[in-house]
């Protein structure tokens, strides 16, 4: 997630979601659950990383939260809002969620009490508007090993292939992709993988080149076929 002050939302995010807070380097704040262990798929993590440009529309990737009550979510909602959250109008009418969005203006939704997410931690899903959720399904698919629960013309689900952990969701969504993510994924290679073997394999599913000015890192900057931009690590 890009910020234009890592330290401030990496506050906000630690508290909503109840994790840890840490920085392997200046600019990034990275959040993981207490205690957690590298690769556990019961979490997505978040890195925060600072960029110099602010937010101008609306994030085509966001973060759904997970509530076990009406009550829980009426008491998160009002914590949320303590501690910078703000009301957040994006079409979405009468809708049993609540949208927030966060002190740098990242939309989110605060759910309510959903069966499907009874055992995902704080974090729900994440969230991707698309134009073609088939399509989408069978490249993320792929790229991943993660399992394809449920796909529509309409929405795609996904989880990790242990059963444990967020969702990650697709939704045809009108409107087309106009500028850089604000949020967007990185995928790691399994510990003994080869990085350029990976960057190789999903080039071949149909995975392109972006140059985000990134310059000499060792990661590679990568689009899916809609043109969300993600990036490849280094294994650890």
């Amino acid at each position: 997630m890009n910020a234009r002050n890592d330290s401030a939302l990496g506050r906000f995010w630690a508290e909503a979601l109840g994790w840890a807070v840490s920085s392997e380097e200046p600019g990034v704040t990275n959040l993981e659950p207490e205690d957690f262990a590298y690769p556990d798929p019961v979490a997505v993590c978040l890195d925060i990383i600072v960029v110099p440009e602010p937010k101008t529309v609306k994030n085509r990737v966001h973060i759904d939260l997970a509530t076990t009550s009406a009550a829980h979510q009426a008491d998160l909602i009002a914590r949320l809002r303590a501690l910078g959250a703000t009301p957040a109008d994006v079409g979405q009418g009468d809708v049993p969620w609540t949208v927030l969005a966060d002190p740098e203006g990242n939309e989110f939704c605060v759910l309510e009490p959903r069966e499907i997410y009874r055992d995902t931690g704080p974090m729900a899903s994440v969230v991707a508007d698309c134009v073609d959720p088939r399509a989408m399904a069978r490249f993320w698919s792929e790229a991943t090993d993660w399992t394809l629960h449920k796909v529509s013309d309409d929405h795609a689900v996904l989880r990790s292939a242990k059963g444990v952990g967020p969702y990650l969701e697709f939704l045809r969504t009108p409107g087309a992709k106009t500028v850089k993510n604000r949020v967007h994924f990185d995928l790691r290679p399994y510990p003994g993988d080869d990085q350029a073997a990976e960057v190789a394999r999903l080039r071949a599913l149909g995975a392109t080149d972006v140059d985000l000015g990134q310059g000499d890192v060792p990661w590679t900057c990568l689009a899916d076929p809609e043109g969300n931009e993600f990036c490849v690590l280094t294994p650890r």
